[in-house]
């Protein structure tokens, strides 16, 4: 069974970098052709994919993000990262790790950020 587990700061202050942690089980990075997504969430909005870690190591984001995120991987822990500069209170979201051939498929259970001073 895949398990997803999100980890990091709930709370940020503004113009800090955000840096968040997805723990994989039960599967890897070296399993092909699945997409490895952040996903968040803000108060009151509906969902919004930040950016996407692809098998093969390539990345793509979001371009309507007003902050571009930067998605990175550390294959010897099987771990995805996600890390946003410059964060301002509009950031205040849940945010999920995903996985995923197209829509995906599993997720994490989500982990509250909260940006303010």
């Amino acid at each position: 069974q895949v398990h997803l587990q999100e980890s990091g700061p709930g709370l940020v202050k503004p113009s800090q970098t955000l840096s968040l942690t997805c723990t994989i089980s039960g599967a890897s990075f070296l399993s092909n052709f699945y997409f490895w997504s952040w996903i968040r969430q803000s108060p009151g909005k509906g969902l919004e994919w930040m950016g996407v870690l692809a098998y093969d190591g390539s990345t793509y984001y979001n371009p309507s993000l007003q902050s571009r995120p930067s998605i990175s991987r550390d294959k010897s822990k099987n771990q995805f990262s996600l890390q946003l500069t410059s964060v301002t209170p509009e950031a205040t979201a849940v945010y999920f790790c995903t996985r995923g051939k197209g829509t995906p498929e599993y997720w994490g259970q989500g982990t509250q950020v909260t940006v303010s001073s």
